[in-house]
């Protein structure tokens, strides 16, 4: 016999996730953001944070908010490290020359693939792939594909202390 009565979720069980393309997005926006106006400490990053657009719709939860404010975060903590891989793996591009759009994207897809365990390389190779379709012009994709896809296959030697699949 089963059971007829209705389980009765809480309003926070009600709410639809937010995806992880949506966050990204406004990571990306919030970074690109901070390029121009920079955030000298973790408080006013988040400050900077919450007034970034946010594509949050009525209904959806929290969780997505969450991980862009750790993609935000990761990058701007990282940054120094994320910037020597860019120009390392770009091949005699320094940072001054890569658009601001490429770059962005570049930190917010090494963060991914450096600080996110949670996150398999294909994904943030795809994801910033998209990000340059939305954001960048007709060579965007390429140059992002062609550095990201270096440090992939670093990782995926070794050369790097991540354990993480192509």
């Amino acid at each position: 016999m089963q059971a007829t009565a209705k389980r009765i979720m809480p309003e926070s069980e009600d709410k639809k996730p937010i995806s992880r393309r949506k966050a990204r997005k406004q990571a990306f926006e919030c970074l690109y953001g901070l390029i121009f106006e920079s955030a000298a400490d973790e408080r006013s990053l988040r400050r900077v944070f919450k007034h970034c657009p946010h594509d949050v719709e009525e209904g959806e939860d929290d969780a997505g908010q969450d991980f862009a404010w750790e993609l935000v975060q990761g990058v701007w903590s990282n940054q120094q490290e994320i910037d020597a891989l860019i120009v390392r793996f770009s091949k005699n591009w320094k940072l001054s020359r890569i658009a601001k759009v490429e770059l962005t994207i570049l930190r917010l897809a090494l963060c991914e693939i450096l600080h996110r365990n949670d996150i398999p390389l294909r994904v943030s190779l795809n994801e910033a792939i998209e990000l340059s379709k939305r954001y960048g012009d007709e060579n965007s994709r390429n140059f992002i594909n062609g550095i990201l896809d270096a440090i992939a296959k670093a990782v995926d030697s070794g050369e790097f202390e991540i354990q993480k699949d192509l």
